[in-house]
């Protein structure tokens, strides 16, 4: 990392601070002024001027004052920020809110939480449940080339998925499929039949491979989208934040990837196995719907096993020194309420 002399960095934290106060570009005599050294405001525009070529900070339009870039925010909350502890009557809020009981009650107490106390959208990764084996398989014909796939799990639950194939298939090859499937596969989990079937496709009739293969991914999507969902809350807090509201396409692209769960599942799961609050700052994520946004997580744990996450979404200007402890107090809330601790 680019290191900064003392100067620069106080000047770079209080540019930082007093942008996400305000919301408005810092000039160099407001920098001069609230940076509590006593440096001219020609002496100020120097370092900033400095700043702005390592791509700490930029001027947007044609305006005299300066904001900070993505980069600019990471070089803070890694080297500059101080966290403020959390306030007495926000703790007792989570305390008295995040309580042993029923699992799902208490992520979606705390997604809700999360997005009361930062005003952003809260979200809590469900911790993934055991992998789930096959009971049944049946297939009912829609129209030529459109099938209902059915799967009953061994634990009763029952998913759907169209399938679209490329021929028709007749209602006495859609149950021949289907009693293949059930009577050599009926048990197992998905990704053990998705490696034994290759082989034993290829000793069958060539035209029912298709329709089995696609049960076979279908199937395999539509019980790993089971295995971990998410809770999320105070989406349309993201409506008042002025930094997003201003771009409309794009608060459209973040609430279909809300929608879609795949893509932000997978940020989130990258935080499930680390160690600690996580931060994506801006293109970090690399999802870019969150181009605009920042997005705090830590991971939480049941007996001592890490088993899924918690995240605040929101624009990059955001409070980090206020985010933080929330979202880290809330994981291990939810750690102590679901491990049966008090």
């Amino acid at each position: 990392m680019t290191r900064l002399d003392q100067r620069s960095q106080i000047l770079l934290k209080t540019l930082v601070e007093h942008y996400i106060a305000e919301g408005q570009p810092v000039g160099s005599r407001a920098l001069s002024r609230y940076s509590g050294l006593q440096l001219s405001p020609a002496t100020v525009r120097n370092v900033m001027s400095d700043l702005e070529e390592l791509g700490f900070i930029t001027s947007p339009h044609t305006s005299a004052g300066r904001i900070p870039t993505p980069l600019g925010y990471r070089f803070f909350v890694d080297s500059l920020l101080t966290v403020q502890p959390i306030g007495t009557g926000q703790l007792h809020e989570l305390q008295g809110q995040i309580q042993p009981g029923e699992p799902q009650r208490v992520l979606n107490a705390a997604s809700q939480l999360l997005s009361g106390l930062t005003h952003f959208a809260g979200v809590v990764v469900s911790p993934k449940q055991d992998v789930p084996r096959i009971r049944q398989i049946e297939f009912v014909s829609l129209s030529d080339t459109r099938i209902l796939l059915i799967l009953v799990t061994s634990a009763g639950d029952v998913q759907n998925r169209i399938l679209f194939t490329k021929r028709a298939y007749s209602p006495s090859e859609l149950v021949t499929a289907a009693n293949y499937l059930n009577q050599h596969f009926a048990g197992l989990a998905f990704d053990e039949i998705r490696t034994r079937i290759q082989d034993e496709l290829k000793q069958l009739r060539t035209d029912m491979t298709e329709l089995m293969s696609a049960a076979v991914e279908a199937g395999s999507e539509a019980l790993e989208e089971t295995r971990s969902t998410y809770v999320i809350s105070g989406e349309t807090n993201l409506l008042d934040a002025e930094d997003l509201s201003s771009n409309m396409a794009r608060l459209r692209e973040l609430f279909k990837l809300f929608e879609q769960k795949t893509g932000l599942m997978q940020l989130l799961d990258i935080s499930n196995r680390a160690q600690g609050v996580q931060i994506f700052i801006g293109g970090e994520s690399g999802l870019s719907p969150l181009d605009d946004c920042s997005v705090v997580t830590a991971p939480y744990e049941v007996d001592g096993q890490l088993v899924g996450s918690v995240g605040v979404i929101g624009p990059t200007r955001m409070a980090y020194e206020r985010v933080i402890p929330i979202v880290d107090v809330t994981a291990r809330l939810i750690s102590s309420a679901l491990s049966g601790q008090n």
